[in-house]
């Protein structure tokens, strides 16, 4: 198999390719290194290449439904035993897990050949995925532009067609914010949905979720259904899917009343164009049978968006301080880009009161986004404010940001993500519309607390009336 044929199929059909004897898992992981080399240079996207693939792909089960697909994980939360495990960050750098996490062991038991890891913005704590560790990733659709964060090394992976599939996670539109920029499917699971452990219970307070990002709703789907499920010892079971997530694809859902907004809650503005793509996939969406209205949640966004800094100031000052213990290290400006820095400070300034302050504040959002999806199926919404955005706009060296500062910066261009973190509901970025000068514009569902069948169900439709461009055009040799 070459590479032009490779870049013609989804992981679920490289996987029939394996299991039919048309090719081997050793012939996919040529083309995958192959793409690595033909676009690491342009985007560095892959931070690491492991140099044990043989024995990867001995080790790998055969009979399963992603066997021989190549596979990345994201350098963040996720654990590979003996892996190096830095978080894009130089106080980190070194850092290798000691054994696999919960999801790590159900990727390789799908049949996954991981073949290295993506990079991620310090901490997983940015909209673009630029560090002092591991430098600039690029969108592969257009290099000038950042491909999101956090998860932008993955996202950028996939889109350039290194591999079809890579791990991604999401604590405020990490999975979904990098979708929209590079084109892909990104499907931010139920909270619960996939375990975190056993390393953590719930990382972020909860809002943090793993997952991955997909060229193909049916790959997101087929993979969902190989991962989901709870670990020993996570703090809660939610109630499994009553068919396999891939079966949702199969049936276009019943109708639906779906509410959709082109107007972010924070007030910061959304891009025209990103405007009329909500109100031309609206229209589909009737076309298709569902009852569509303007209609969304209340939130005060302010009170959010300083339960949030909260959150996450006090996530990485933990994550911080256990580092520096482990390492000897200091957090200052020679461990810490500027912006984590503050952020950091911030959080140790905290005390265990204005925690459960911010809990109160989710805790009123939950409230009324619940009584929301007792009324709508779905919520229609940008998944991104603006279109990709430039390399430098979020570089989090550059400023002298305060860790308010910093939040409402990063969250300025993806307004419309993290309180599906803060709920745990299931929200999906599809890339169904396309700009003016053919950037991807990611456009988001959400559905009430385990509803990702819906979610998929809606997609598979979607994805087949406006099908997307798999992957970016490819450099000249």
């Amino acid at each position: 198999m070459d590479t032009t044929d490779y870049l013609e199929f989804d992981a679920l059909g490289l996987a029939e390719l394996v299991r039919t004897k048309e090719v081997t898992a050793a012939e996919l992981v040529d083309c995958a290194v192959s793409q690595v080399e033909r676009w690491n240079s342009k985007i560095n996207t892959v931070l690491e290449l492991f140099d044990d693939t043989e024995a990867i792909l001995t080790a790998a089960p055969q009979d399963t439904p992603f066997a021989g697909v190549p596979f990345l994980v994201k350098d963040l939360v996720l654990q590979a035993e003996g892996r190096l495990n830095e978080m894009g960050s130089r106080l980190t750098a070194g850092l290798t897990a000691q054994a696999d996490s919960d999801l790590m062991s159900r990727f390789r038991q799908a049949g996954l050949i991981t073949l290295g890891r993506t990079p991620c913005p310090e901490m997983g704590y940015n909209v673009a995925t630029e560090t002092l560790q591991a430098g600039i990733c690029r969108n592969p659709w257009d290099t000038s532009l950042s491909p999101g964060g956090s998860s932008g090394g993955a996202a950028a992976a996939v889109a350039a067609g290194i591999v079809p599939v890579a791990h991604a996670n999401d604590g405020g539109g990490s999975i979904r914010i990098p979708a929209a920029c590079c084109g892909l499917v990104g499907l931010k699971p139920s909270r619960g949905r996939v375990s975190a452990g056993p390393g953590a219970a719930e990382g972020l307070g909860g809002f943090g979720v793993e997952f991955a990002v997909s060229r193909t709703v049916r790959d997101t789907a087929a993979l969902l259904d190989a991962v989901q499920g709870a670990g020993v010892g996570d703090p809660y079971i939610i109630a499994e899917p009553g068919v396999p997530y891939a079966r949702c694809l199969e049936t276009a859902p019943a109708p639906l009343k779906i509410g959709f907004a082109t107007q972010a809650w924070s007030g910061v503005p959304v891009d025209p164009e990103i405007q009329n793509a909500i109100l031309d996939i609206a229209r589909s969406c009737e076309a298709l049978g569902h009852h569509v209205e303007e209609a969304k949640p209340t939130l005060n966004a302010e009170a959010f968006s300083n339960a949030n800094t909260d959150l996450w100031s006090a996530s990485i000052a933990h994550w911080v301080m256990d580092i520096c213990a482990a390492t000897g290290r200091k957090a200052d400006h020679s461990t810490l880009e500027q912006a984590t820095l503050a952020v950091y400070q911030h959080g140790t300034s905290l005390s265990a009161v204005d925690l459960l302050h911010a809990e109160d504040t989710f805790n009123r959002v939950n409230r009324d986004f619940g009584q929301f999806f007792c009324d709508y199926d779905l919520l229609l919404t940008p998944t991104t404010a603006q279109l990709p955005w430039a390399i430098g706009q979020h570089a989090s060296n550059s400023g002298s940001y305060t860790a308010h500062g910093w939040t409402e910066h990063v969250f300025s261009v993806a307004p419309f993500t993290a309180v599906f973190n803060c709920t745990g509901q299931p929200a999906i970025s599809l890339p169904l519309a396309r700009s003016k000068s053919g950037l991807p514009i990611g456009i988001q569902f959400a559905a009430a607390f385990g509803r990702e069948d819906l979610l998929l169900s809606l997609a598979a439709a979607l994805e087949q009336i406006l099908p997307w461009p798999r992957v970016a055009p490819q450099p000249l040799e």
